[in-house]
């Protein structure tokens, strides 16, 4: 006998409807067979589900079956086939009704006594259900307030393969679960985050900040250790902007695809915040893997990439941060697969300026040579250091301002100038959706959006001049501009802001 169910694998970050056939041999010998591509942990299921039906009270037939996970040139990957091939046994052996099976999709790991356990990449599955017009999709009891973010189809959490059973036999209906409104108030994880009042001084440095979180773009601290960079880097966070419902949900599916999404929290509020350590490898950075999963630049999406101690990475685990920062996605790929994930991110680095930390440090005398100095700084290529939109330096705290009780101003002030100005850029793209903030633009955009009055063509001509700039940094100096302008409440880019904007342009090499 033959029966046929529908399961969902994950590609990338999208979903491919698959059919779980199995056909049950009564008069042949004992076997259990799958076909269709699977790898390891697929080839595995056949123990869970033997194990899983039997302690669940129901017959697995000793006899021969062959299971086929369709279409077979698809890879299939992963535990969430348990659930699928368990309920194609039970069909093909008159243990379940095999009408209740059309239209819907099942996905989730068995335990061996038939509990249903929680699969990664829950959200692009139902997603991709929803898109195909499925009525309903069985999931795990644990990923049901996940799988209810996508509207318009019924989620039927399921406890265990037993109560399954007596679901799809109306002897113990499961109800549909029911969708919690969405919580678009500001996140209040916020609260745990550096506040901006409790950073002694460096208010060039905050303002610069302010600036590159407004129009989400990349910034590179240079300054002797203990003055505060990643103390500053870790306060950034709280003076983003809430990102919208469609952010949040974009978000959300990579970090599901990525299984890193939080049990509590099934849909993610807060941008994210990345911060690996320098002995990172380029696939760990970038994503990668004989099937490629999101790297952190793919986890940093719509937030803060942090890079501390930025010349300790590896060389050119750095140059692959070239295109990402460019293009704002990642594209991998492999001999059966090439796969895009989305990487808009802020690339914020943190460095110091020599090996021993204090060369220019107007109290402590630098120990390292010329030539060390330069080999240090030359670990960050000219190409990489040109899509950095501010490069600005962080210098000592006088003891004066660290010993002051006065707060400066507080992240949330901050992050109220900053959602005024990511209006008026949302307002300014309304009718190009793929941007979102200022650094998100093109040479069509900034031709159109970022055009600076005849004393700022002046003022930009002269300074292209004296300082030798590229193309590309002569494109960032009018998308930071117009930044600036927009923080400043004006609809032109006028002088002062584009001397603001060329003024965090490195202006001679630091060695």
């Amino acid at each position: 006998m033959l029966a046929t169910v529908y399961s969902c694998a994950v590609v990338g970050l999208d979903g491919e409807i698959i059919q779980v056939e199995v056909d049950f041999s009564p008069h042949s010998m004992p076997a259990f067979t799958v076909v269709g591509l699977p790898d390891a942990a697929v080839q595995e299921s056949r123990e869970r589900v033997r194990a899983a039906i039997r302690n669940s009270g129901l017959q697995f037939p000793n006899k021969r079956f062959t299971v086929n996970l369709a279409p077979a040139s698809l890879r299939k990957e992963g535990p969430a086939y348990d659930l699928p091939m368990a309920i194609g046994v039970l069909a093909a052996t008159d243990q379940a009704p095999l009408e209740k099976l059309a239209g819907a999709i099942f996905v989730g790991e068995l335990s061996l006594d038939g509990s249903v356990r929680h699969v990664s990449g829950i959200l692009p599955v139902v997603h991709r259900a929803w898109q195909e017009g499925y009525e309903c999709v069985y999931v795990p009891a644990e990923d049901a307030p996940q799988a209810a973010l996508v509207p318009d189809i019924d989620i039927i959490p399921i406890p265990s393969l037993g109560s399954l059973i007596e679901h799809l036999y109306d002897l113990q209906p499961i109800p549909s679960y029911v969708r919690a409104p969405v919580d678009t108030s500001v996140p209040t994880d916020l609260d745990g985050l550096t506040d901006f009042a409790d950073i002694k001084g460096q208010e060039h440095v905050k303002r610069a900040l302010e600036v590159s979180a407004a129009g989400s773009h990349n910034v590179l601290l240079v300054g002797p250790p203990g003055v505060g960079k990643t103390l500053l880097a870790r306060a950034l966070p709280a003076i983003l902007p809430t990102m919208s419902l469609e952010e949040a949900l974009e978000v959300t599916r990579i970090y599901s695809v990525a299984d890193l999404l939080p049990h509590d929290k099934p849909l993610i509020r807060v941008r994210p915040y990345r911060s690996p350590h320098h002995t990172i490898s380029e696939a760990g950075l970038v994503g990668g893997g004989s099937w490629p999963r999101p790297g952190e630049v793919s986890l940093a999406h719509r937030g803060v990439l942090f890079l501390d101690e930025l010349p300790e990475f590896g060389q050119h685990t750095l140059e692959v941060l070239r295109q990402p920062i460019e293009d704002k996605r990642v594209t991998i790929s492999r001999a059966k697969v090439t796969l895009t994930f989305p990487a808009n991110f802020m690339m914020v680095g943190a460095m110091n300026p020599c090996p021993c930390g204090f060369y220019g440090d107007p109290v402590r005398e630098c120990t390292c040579s010329p030539a060390a100095v330069r080999r240090y700084q030359q670990r960050l290529s000219g190409p990489l250091l040109d899509r950095i939109d501010i490069h600005i330096d962080v210098p000592r705290v006088d003891y004066d301002k660290l010993t002051d009780d006065r707060r400066g101003e507080s992240s949330a002030t901050v992050r109220e100038r900053i959602e005024i100005a990511r209006d008026r850029q949302r307002m300014r793209f309304r009718d190009e959706p793929r941007l979102q903030a200022n650094a998100d633009m093109g040479p069509s955009e900034i031709r159109r959006y970022c055009q600076p009055d005849a004393a700022g063509q002046q003022l930009l001509n002269t300074t292209l001049r004296q300082m030798q700039l590229s193309a590309r940094a002569y494109h960032r100096i009018l998308k930071l501009s117009r930044t600036i302008a927009d923080l400043a409440g004006a609809d032109t880019i006028q002088v002062v802001h584009l001397a603001e904007a060329i003024q965090y342009r490195p202006r001679k090499v630091l060695y």
